[in-house]
């Protein structure tokens, strides 16, 4: 399996494609982070067209083992950040 891209070959990368300089395309990328975690954060879901769908999915309340002591514990409800892969994306891995 490749290593991900880092946020510094991202950069380096958008700036390429939008034939811009990497400050500007910095600036692009954290403002595309910002409204997404700002929209999924108040239980929004964001659409990136051709990569996926990314929500936040509320878990309830259970009884969860700890695997050392095999121990049951109750945890609370929480949320949890999911994405949906687009299949424009899967089918584009898989030719």
């Amino acid at each position: 399996m490749a290593k991900p891209l880092t946020k510094t070959q991202l950069v380096a990368a958008l700036a390429d494609q939008l034939e811009s300089d990497k400050k500007s395309a910095t600036a692009a990328l954290d403002a595309i982070v910002s409204v997404i975690t700002t929209e999924v954060s108040s239980g929004g879901a964001v659409t990136l067209p051709g990569v996926g769908k990314i929500y936040c999915r509320e878990r309830p309340a259970r009884m969860v083992r700890n695997p050392a002591t095999g121990e049951q514990i109750h945890k609370d409800a929480d949320k949890v950040v999911k994405m949906t892969i687009a299949k424009a994306l899967k089918d584009s891995v898989n030719d």
